[in-house]
């Protein structure tokens, strides 16, 4: 599978797998990461991030290749600015975000576009999504914000409250959109169908990557899809259960002692 590393590229989740609980790069997988593309392989991320909150990370990283974004709602090139792919939330979104919020009264969230955050009502958990990000966002009532362009819609509560938000967003069967947990308090609404899987399958249709091997690493729901999708599906030690029950392989490291360097070194060696 990994004969030729010129042939081989990593898509890496960054919070929980590349980020450590500081949310930095450990400088042992920078090393791996620049060892391995001096080899000849590709490596870049798969995230829930948006195209600028990723920058920072990107220039961190020396990212040369397209970056999957929003959760799989976006594929971007850094080096010509160009959208790849992109899957809009259908036009019933605003409305179901309005009637979640008059639900979930204690529920923080944000709007997601191309060109920025829209943040419709702030608590303690959208400031902290806000400041892990490290972004000023835009603030507006959700009703201002145009409805054209949503890629997808995080809502942010207490962890206690998460599983009864899951729930009733189950029961409702929304048209054209679904939710994932991205975090034990982050809840997001994408388009039905969209994934970082479905984007890992889109990426295979870019001429350059037809022939690659893909190589994927997670920790967290929104992982899975990709995760299952790839050639080679890897979670570090961290990783949830429901993840580690559908990787081929759980590393020995978390993402504080370095597993996407694991994840590289396993690579080489075989």
């Amino acid at each position: 599978m990994f004969q030729d590393l010129s042939k081989v590229i990593i898509f890496s989740d960054l919070d929980g797998t590349l980020l450590d609980s500081k949310k930095n790069i450990s400088d042992c997988d920078i090393r791996a990461i620049e060892k391995f593309t001096s080899l000849g392989g590709q490596f870049t991320v798969a995230t829930g991030r948006t195209v600028q909150t990723f920058e920072q990370y990107r220039k961190r990283l020396k990212i040369t290749v397209p970056v999957i974004l929003f959760n799989g709602s976006l594929i971007y090139d850094y080096g010509s600015k160009e959208t790849l792919y992109i899957n809009e939330l259908p036009h019933n979104a605003p409305v179901i975000a309005d009637e979640l919020l008059n639900i979930f009264t204690s529920a923080g969230g944000e709007v997601l576009k191309a060109d920025g955050t829209y943040v419709f009502r702030n608590n303690e958990y959208e400031q902290l999504h806000t400041d892990i990000c490290n972004i000023v966002p835009k603030y507006s009532e959700l009703k201002n914000i145009d409805p054209g362009g949503w890629l997808k819609v995080l809502f942010a509560m207490s962890p206690q409250n998460i599983p009864e938000f899951q729930n009733f967003v189950s029961s409702k069967n929304y048209g054209g959109v679904e939710f994932v947990k991205s975090a034990d308090i982050f809840c997001e609404m994408l388009t039905k169908g969209i994934t970082k899987g479905s984007a890992l399958n889109e990426y295979r249709k870019i001429e350059k990557f037809k022939d690659f091997t893909f190589v994927s690493i997670g920790d967290f729901d929104n992982d899975i899809e990709m995760i299952q999708q790839a050639d080679f599906g890897v979670c570090p030690a961290n990783a949830q259960d429901n993840v580690k029950s559908v990787a081929d392989l759980v590393l020995e490291n978390t993402n504080d002692t370095g597993a996407v360097a694991e994840l590289i070194e396993y690579i080489i060696n075989n």
